[in-house]
């Protein structure tokens, strides 16, 4: 039989920097990591069929 552990951070409100958590952990992230994460959240903003807009965006090659 599976459980499910409850998974909860508590801190003081006062104390709870979230951007600086976010800014390390996506800092931590390689590149491809983080493209592929704004890939997905512009795809689930788009209503089914509906293309992003690529017009002001400018396209380079990734060095591996």
């Amino acid at each position: 039989m599976r459980k499910i552990a409850p998974a909860a951070n508590r801190e003081l409100l006062k104390a709870f920097d979230e951007k600086q958590k976010d800014l390390a952990y996506w800092l931590s992230r390689t590149p491809q990591e983080r493209l592929m994460a704004v890939t997905t959240l512009i795809k689930q903003s788009l209503a089914p069929g509906q293309r992003m807009d690529r017009t002001a965006i400018s396209q380079r090659k990734m060095r591996p």
